[in-house]
């Protein structure tokens, strides 16, 4: 494989780094993450967001008036970073090429999918997150260094 996948393939390639990833995108209940995006100058921007997966995607629901909207609809590259957890250091990220998902069937399934966590939207715009790329950091007990990398490419 060559070039950005969709979540189901990055599961089926590497199913324990895919599973480490969803446990910490949904350790709080919704899923939680630190998406970044390039402003058309070029200088990132980093925002929370509640990430999905469902319909075989990995999605976020980006608000219509978020400046994070124009940044994908220009330049859809993207890096996503778990939420720090309180009792141990594990990170996850993946980055990739976002593309919009306004497929109604697909926007019915990753909503409820994505309602069903207790978070909730409207007036947005659903992207699906192909990745390129994903890195799970396993940390021992605090102080713990270095952790254990596990990484992906499909480059």
């Amino acid at each position: 494989m060559q070039g950005a996948v969709r979540w189901v393939d990055f599961e089926r390639e590497v199913p324990e780094l895919a599973g480490a990833g969803r446990r910490l995108l949904y350790h709080f209940g919704p899923g939680l993450g630190y998406l970044a995006t390039l402003r058309r100058d070029g200088a990132p921007r980093v925002h929370p967001v509640c990430p999905v997966v469902a319909n075989g995607g990995l999605y976020v629901f980006i608000g219509n008036h978020s400046p994070k909207r124009r940044d994908l609809m220009d330049d859809g590259r993207f890096a996503l970073h778990t939420f720090p957890l309180p009792e141990v250091d594990d990170e996850f990220y993946v980055a990739g090429t976002a593309v919009v998902a306004e497929e109604p069937s697909v926007r019915a399934t990753v909503y409820e999918a994505y309602v069903a966590t207790g978070a909730f939207t409207s007036d947005d715009t659903l992207f699906e997150l192909l990745i390129d790329r994903a890195l799970h950091s396993k940390y021992g007990p605090r102080p713990s260094w270095p952790p254990e990398y596990a990484k992906w490419s499909n480059t």
